[in-house]
C-alpha cells in the first residue's frame, strides 16, 4: 500500500470534529479513492481538556499549533482555527513556508491574504486548498476551476449566506419583522449570538472576494467590495417585492468589464424575479450562479454551512492533495494574476426599488417627484400605505426605470436631507437576467 498522508489537525469546533468523524467513518472509500491511507497524527486547539464527543487519544497534542508544521511526520495542515489574523495565519504561513500543503476552510484569510499564501506555496512547492471557504459542501471552488477552466466567466453572483437566506426566507412564509426572524434564527442555531458578520453582508463578501479572483484571474480585493446587509430590511419591503412578482435576496455578485479592465463587486439584498432560480431557493442554502461563454448558465446549490457539509468540503481537499493535486490556487500561477481597477457603481444600468418612510401630509408625494425629476430618474410603479408603525407616517415603495445608478444615489442624498423623511431610505438593486 502506498505510505499515509499524515495530518496536522488545528482546531477541533463543530468542523474539526466534523473532519475527524468523517475520517473515520468513511476510512475505507476514503483510502481507495485517495489512493492512499489519510491518518490524523496530531491535534491542536485552545482547551485540551474539552469534551468534544470523539477519542483523541490517538493523536499528539500540540499546544503550540505554529510548531505544527515543522513536524517530520507531518505532510499536510489543516486549518480550521478561524480569523483573518493571529493564530491561523501564523499557522497558514509556517506550514506552507515548510513546504507543507494547507487545507482551510477560513473564508476570513483567503479573503484578506490569499494572494500572499498562494504565493509562498508556490515558492515552496506546496498550495493552498480552500474548497470549505466557499459554499460549505457546493464543489463551488473545483467546479470553477477545473470544470469551467476552458470558460471565459463574465459574471458570477449567488447566496452565499445561509443565515441571511434563512431570515430572508423565513420573513416571506411568515410575513415577519427582521428583528423577530433574527431571534429565531439564534435559538436554531442558524445565527450566531453577534451575527454582524453575516446580517452585515461581510461573509458573503469575503466569499465573493475569493470567487471573483478565482472567475477573472485578478488578484483578492475585498477591500473594493462594497457591502450591504439585511439589517435594514422590513417586512413591508417583502409584501412589497412579492406584490411586484419578486423575491429578496442578498446576493453577492461580481462581474468584469474586458474592455475597461475593471471589476465590479457588491454584495446586497437584491429583488429576485420569481421564475429565477435564486429566488427559490430557501432556508440556510447556498447558491452560485457562473456564467460561462461557451458553458452558459452554470448553478451550483447545496448546504452552505455545518459541521458536516463543511467537513466534507474539507476532506474533498485533502484526498486530492493525498493524489498528488497542487493546481494553481486560483486557477492560474500568481504571476499571471492581474491587477485590476475598480468598475464605479454609478455607472451600472439597471432597474431599482426604492422605499422611503415619510410624513403622511400633503406636499410629501410632490417634493419626492421633483427630486426624482431633478435626478432624471424616472419611476415605473409606485405603492403608498399606512406604515402601520406610527400614526402620520406613510411608506412609499417604488421601482425605477432602467438608468444610472448614480442618478439614484443623487435621489437619496437629496431626499435624506428633508424634514419630511422619518427614516434613512432603503435602495435595493433589481437581479437583472
Amino acid at each position: 500500500m502506498n505510505k499515509p498522508l499524515n495530518i496536522a489537525l488545528a482546531g477541533l469546533g463543530t468542523v474539526g470534529v466534523g473532519v475527524i468523524q468523517l475520517l473515520h467513518e468513511n476510512e475505507d472509500i476514503i483510502t481507495k479513492r485517495a489512493g492512499r491511507p489519510i491518518r490524523i497524527t496530531s491535534v491542536s486547539a485552545r482547551d485540551r481538556n474539552k469534551d468534544r464527543g470523539v477519542d483523541l487519544s490517538n493523536y499528539r497534542w500540540v499546544d503550540d499549533m505554529s510548531a505544527m508544521a515543522g513536524a517530520d511526520d507531518i505532510d499536510i495542515v489543516v486549518e480550521l482555527v478561524g480569523g483573518s489574523d493571529g493564530p491561523a495565519l501564523s499557522l497558514a504561513r509556517s506550514a506552507l513556508s515548510a513546504g507543507k500543503s494547507l487545507v482551510t476552510a477560513n473564508k476570513a484569510m483567503v479573503a484578506h491574504h490569499g494572494f500572499e499564501l498562494a504565493q509562498l506555496g508556490e515558492g515552496n512547492e506546496c498550495t493552498l486548498k480552500y474548497e470549505a471557504a466557499v459554499a460549505g459542501a457546493i464543489p463551488i471552488i473545483k467546479g470553477l476551476r477545473d470544470g469551467a477552466a476552458g470558460n471565459r466567466i463574465d459574471r458570477v453572483y449567488g447566496i452565499l449566506n445561509g443565515t441571511c437566506n434563512y431570515i430572508l426566507s423565513a420573513m416571506e412564509s411568515d410575513s415577519s419583522d427582521f428583528a423577530d426572524v433574527l431571534s429565531a434564527a439564534q435559538a436554531r442555531g442558524y445565527a450566531e449570538a453577534d451575527p454582524s458578520f453575516d446580517i452585515d453582508g461581510v461573509d458573503a463578501a469575503h466569499k465573493l472576494a475569493i470567487l471573483a479572483s478565482l472567475c477573472f484571474g485578478t488578484k483578492i480585493n475585498f477591500e473594493a467590495v462594497e457591502t450591504y446587509g439585511i439589517r435594514g430590511l422590513m417586512a413591508p419591503d417583502i409584501r412589497q417585492a412579492a406584490v411586484l412578482g419578486y423575491n429578496i435576496r442578498l446576493l453577492g455578485l461580481a462581474e468584469v468589464d474586458n474592455d475597461k479592465q475593471a471589476l465590479f463587486q457588491r454584495v446586497q439584498p437584491y429583488l429576485v424575479k420569481r421564475d429565477h432560480p435564486l429566488a427559490n431557493v430557501i432556508g440556510p442554502t447556498n447558491a452560485v450562479v457562473a456564467e460561462g461563454n461557451y458553458s452558459g448558465r452554470l448553478l451550483f446549490q447545496g448546504a452552505g454551512a455545518g459541521d458536516k457539509p463543511t467537513a466534507s468540503a474539507v476532506v474533498a481537499d485533502i484526498i486530492d492533495l493525498a493524489r498528488g493535486d497542487k493546481g494553481a490556487v486560483f486557477g492560474m500561477p500568481c504571476e499571471q494574476l492581474r491587477e485590476i481597477i475598480v468598475a464605479q457603481s454609478g455607472d451600472r444600468i439597471g432597474k431599482s426599488y426604492i422605499r422611503i418612510m415619510v410624513a403622511d401630509k400633503p406636499g410629501v408625494l410632490a417634493e419626492i417627484a421633483a427630486v426624482m425629476r431633478d435626478a432624471n430618474v424616472s419611476i415605473e410603479s409606485l405603492i403608498q400605505q399606512d406604515a402601520g408603525q406610527k400614526d402620520g407616517e406613510a411608506l412609499i415603495a417604488m421601482v425605477t426605470h432602467n438608468g444610472p445608478e448614480s442618478a439614484i444615489t443623487q435621489t437619496i442624498e437629496t431626499l435624506s436631507n428633508s424634514d419630511n423623511m422619518v427614516d434613512d431610505p432603503m435602495v435595493m438593486h433589481i437581479l437583472g437576467d
